[in-house]
């Protein structure tokens, strides 16, 4: 009995050795370089009257602040979606509005660890219509501070009504 265990341990270590030496190599944790690094995209802003901003805009994920949501992370990393830090749709919208001098307001919701665009220069979605997000003219599938741009792409703030 004493020898069927002892079979047993060196049989379970040899296959366990084997596992692990022929694992493959991405499950070595790897250092991942910055991703954060600016971008420039183009970025237009569309309300039910017409064209509200239209500019190149250049933009890293960073803390955002609006008046109703508070400062809260808009860099990728929110709700998990990246596991480092990359431009974002909503701090392209909150740099050009620094940079170019509009303003826009948005809710910071804790459940989606993200904004919701709001106002932009004054226009309000409110219950009738909200502010559609796209890029490269696909609407996001993920929240504005989730969503990682690449350099070039085309952002899109679009008032849509319900």
């Amino acid at each position: 009995m004493h020898l069927t265990s002892a079979r047993r341990t060196l049989v379970v270590t040899a296959a366990l050795g084997l596992a692990l030496a022929s694992a493959p190599a991405v499950a070595q944790p790897q250092a991942t370089a910055s991703t954060n690094a600016p971008v420039k995209v183009s970025l237009t802003v569309k309300g039910p009257d017409g064209r509200l901003f239209k500019g190149k805009i250049k933009t890293k994920g960073h803390d955002v602040t609006t008046a109703t949501g508070g400062t809260h992370r808009c860099d990728g990393t929110n709700g998990g979606a990246n596991p480092s830090a990359v431009p974002t749709p909503t701090a392209a919208l909150d740099d050009a509005a620094r940079k170019r001098h509009f303003t826009w307001d948005g809710t910071w919701y804790a459940s989606f660890d993200d904004f919701s665009v709001d106002t932009i220069k004054n226009v309000s979605g409110g219950g009738l219509a909200y502010w559609n997000i796209a890029v490269n003219g696909t609407s996001i599938p993920v929240g504005g501070c989730q969503f990682k741009l690449s350099a070039g792409d085309k952002v899109a703030f679009t008032w849509t009504a319900f």
